[in-house]
């Protein structure tokens, strides 16, 4: 790897970078609007026709993000060793973006099927919601071996500003997405945002399949299957040994449950409980957006300069001021303000955190331990949703006060991960 530091410009317009970059670009495309914005407004627009069965599209969204992250949870397991052992990152990100799209698309067409009734609902409606598990299970599969892919791209005082550039681009995806595929698709109805979607995520995609390689490395001889639960447990077992990136998982699972958890149930939020209409809570996530992409460059470079410990904690209690201000019974304009600031944390978050598992990981483990984050990440990606929709259905017939109670646990996640990770300690 080039030891030494190129200038930012130098990064940015490095080709395998860009590639790299345009990657966050495209997938935050089908993140922003399928998983934060049209899948949300598809059910509650299908389901909720009054105040207690908004509760229950909120359910129905939250357990539906849940079960793709139980089967992330499922196999996550191989995945890291599956990278240290082979190498092979860029053909595991192709092989997940392609299932993903294929979902998509099909969430598309068969999302506005109603000539029959499965479990009292639309055979549309039904295929849709278990084709968004799918998709979503494979896109987060692809994460795990992209973010795998930053360690190879630059030294380790330019990888925090790769990160937040991949980020950014990230961002400004999810601008590109929700305006064109709102132009494209215009008056009809919301399912059709869906393939769409998907087609753009492949479109952006394809840099990153023809430029970027992985870095050669000996395959290691095959292992039985369960060998890969065997290991992630041995690196558990690992992490323990290593008392900051042990901490810092635990950490990072608490804040990333309410992050997950925040960015999956905005849209039924805002439209059901603070009561913006769905054209205006475009804008409200929108706003959020921008501030993501502000957010993720300017806190690339505080991570730099001040270290990723404290930069972390920052992001951190910003996130838990956003979550307390959409909490409260207060006025709608103090959302706007909320918006703002979680989308700088939602930005930031995912910078600061891919650097600090490079610098805290053990030499030469950066894979596994890769697999072992997101195995935290996507068990917390369980146990938010699955919270939060329990508590919207144990109260569904309070209306809006049950969504501010769960809303009101990612609050207490947040602060229990803030807790343990004034235990990391950064390597000098």
């Amino acid at each position: 790897m080039n030891q030494t530091t190129r200038r930012p410009i130098e990064l940015y317009l490095t080709v395998p970078i860009l590639a790299f970059g345009l990657y966050d670009f495209a997938n935050t495309i089908f993140s922003a609007n399928i998983v934060t914005l049209f899948f949300p407004q598809y059910i509650t627009e299908t389901v909720g026709t009054n105040p207690r069965l908004e509760q229950i599209a909120s359910t129905i969204i939250a357990y539906a993000n849940a079960m793709a992250a139980i089967l992330l949870v499922a196999f996550a397991p191989l995945y890291g060793v599956t990278m240290d052992r082979t190498g092979k990152r860029k053909k595991y990100v192709v092989i997940f973006t392609l299932l993903c799209v294929t979902a998509a698309i099909g969430m598309g067409i068969f999302g506005g099927m109603d000539n029959a009734q499965w479990f009292g609902l639309p055979n549309g409606f039904v295929l849709a919601v278990l084709l968004f598990v799918f998709a979503k299970f494979a896109y987060n599969s692809s994460n795990v071996f992209y973010d795998a892919m930053l360690s190879g791209l630059g030294n380790k005082r330019e990888i925090p500003l790769i990160s937040g550039y991949g980020v950014a681009l990230g961002y400004m995806g999810t601008l590109f997405g929700i305006f064109s595929v709102l132009l494209l698709i215009g008056d009809r109805a919301v399912h059709h945002t869906f393939w769409l979607s998907g087609i753009f995520f492949l479109l952006f995609s394809l840099p990153l399949f023809f430029i970027n390689k992985d870095k050669p490395q000996e395959t290691k001889p095959k292992q039985h299957f369960l060998k890969g639960y065997k290991d992630i447990y041995q690196t558990f077992l690992e992490a323990r040994l290593h008392a900051s990136i042990f901490y810092f998982m635990i950490a990072y699972f608490f804040i990333n449950d309410a992050l997950a958890t925040a960015i999956a149930m905005m849209q039924p939020y805002a439209t059901t409980v603070v009561g913006f209409e769905p054209g205006i809570f475009l804008v409200v996530f929108m706003v959020a957006t921008l501030f993501s992409i502000i957010g993720a460059i300017i806190f690339s470079f505080i991570n730099r300069n001040v270290g990723s410990k404290k930069t972390f904690t920052f992001v951190a209690l910003l996130l838990a001021v956003a979550v307390a201000i959409a909490a409260l019974p207060l006025p709608m304009w103090t959302f706007w303000i909320a918006a703002a600031l979680f989308g700088i944390a939602m930005g930031s978050t995912w910078v600061v955190s891919r650097t600090m598992i490079i610098e805290l990981a053990p030499e030469g483990k950066e894979g596994q331990f890769f697999g072992l984050f997101a195995f935290s990440a996507k068990m917390s990606a369980i146990v938010g949703p699955f919270i939060y929709g329990s508590i919207t259905l144990a109260l569904a017939n309070y209306g809006v006060i049950a969504s501010r109670l769960a809303i009101t646990s990612l609050l207490i996640m947040i602060l229990i991960g803030l807790v343990f990770h004034l235990k990391v300690k950064e390597h000098k």
